[in-house]
């Protein structure tokens, strides 16, 4: 009797283990995943905060919880499932998928790029702000559109994690995504919290003789944090994006000829530089994907403002429609 218990205690302990490792294995795969993903994650960072300028300090913190709450509705909900049965069922299509969202990503940062040289500032606007609806339509819409652009960043992220554990076994996938999804929606929308929050702690700090320089200089500095971390979001798009077709190009066998030659480089960096040979490798690689992902996007952005539907057409039919309604009626 006592050797079969201590026969199921080993079996127990033998399970726990299995599962001890189980987690430590979803854990390290999901590390993975969501640091192959960080350019994207740094990206939906920033965007973010741009949807709360404007808004009453009050309804910040609400708003944001409900982008988050929808970001994670987005990627639990529908890319996830979407994403698995892909990968399931034709594998294959993965990579032109990550291609295409690599290219909107270069498209967006080429853009934004184009809007600071050409000064034709697009910024998310308030459609709803602008027919003079109340405040609650207005936080409506302005949390939906967030939503929207959201969910295109979050299935670039739940992409390039899917393709980190492609080899993975389809309930292990399942598992590791799903991690992936709930920590990163908690870090971004954690940060994005505490950024747009950030003014309002440095006036609170201020308000105390003891921490009134501390104060002052949080509120001063963040509109150059905000700043900052839009040109880091531009940046990390662009990088993120040209290394997505750096190596799709390779891998679908189009043109392998930029991907040898810059991960030549890389190597060739690395073995150069000594203990500084892994950073520098990895910023050569960097450097040239950004360079790509700039001239793949200048691209895409001269396509589309020349194509009826671009942006240059859309805002002259809205100059015209302007121009037409403040123009006397002769008949």
């Amino acid at each position: 009797m006592s050797g079969g218990l201590f026969a199921l205690l080993d079996d127990i302990a033998a399970l726990a283990r299995l599962a001890a490792a189980s987690v430590d294995d979803v854990a390290a795969a999901a590390g993975r995943a969501s640091a192959k993903s960080a350019g994207v994650v740094v990206d939906d960072t920033a965007v973010t905060p741009q949807y709360l300028q404007g808004v009453d300090p009050s309804r910040e913190l609400p708003m944001i919880k409900k982008i988050a709450i929808g970001s994670l509705r987005n990627k639990i909900l529908f890319i996830l499932p979407a994403a698995l049965l892909l990968s399931q069922f034709v594998p294959w299509i993965i990579s032109p998928i990550l291609m295409l969202g690599g290219s909107y990503l270069c498209y967006e940062g080429a853009e934004k790029i184009w809007e600071k040289v050409s000064g034709h500032g697009g910024g998310h606007g308030d459609p709803v702000a602008a027919k003079g609806e109340d405040a609650a339509a207005q936080e409506a819409a302005v949390t939906s559109n967030a939503i929207r652009t959201d969910f295109i960043l979050s299935a670039e992220i739940m992409i390039i994690a899917l393709k980190e554990v492609a080899s993975e076994g389809f309930v292990s996938r399942a598992v590791i995504l799903t991690v992936v999804a709930v920590v990163i929606t908690l870090v971004v929308y954690g940060v994005v919290a505490l950024i747009v929050k950030m003014d309002d702690i440095g006036l609170r700090l201020a308000k105390n003789p003891s921490s009134e320089r501390l104060g002052r200089g949080l509120v001063a500095a963040m509109p150059k944090v905000l700043a900052a971390i839009s040109v880091i979001g531009t940046v990390a798009m662009l990088w993120v994006g040209g290394h997505i077709i750096l190596v799709g190009l390779e891998e679908s066998g189009w043109w392998a000829a930029p991907y040898e030659w810059v991960h030549h480089l890389e190597e060739a960096v690395h073995e150069a530089t000594g203990a500084l040979g892994g950073v520098l490798g990895w910023l050569t690689n960097t450097f040239f994907s950004f360079l790509l992902g700039v001239a793949w996007g200048a691209v895409i952005v001269a396509v589309m403002h020349v194509l009826p539907f671009g942006k240059d057409k859309g805002e002259d039919a809205g100059h015209e429609a302007f121009d037409e309604s403040k123009t006397p009626r002769t008949h």
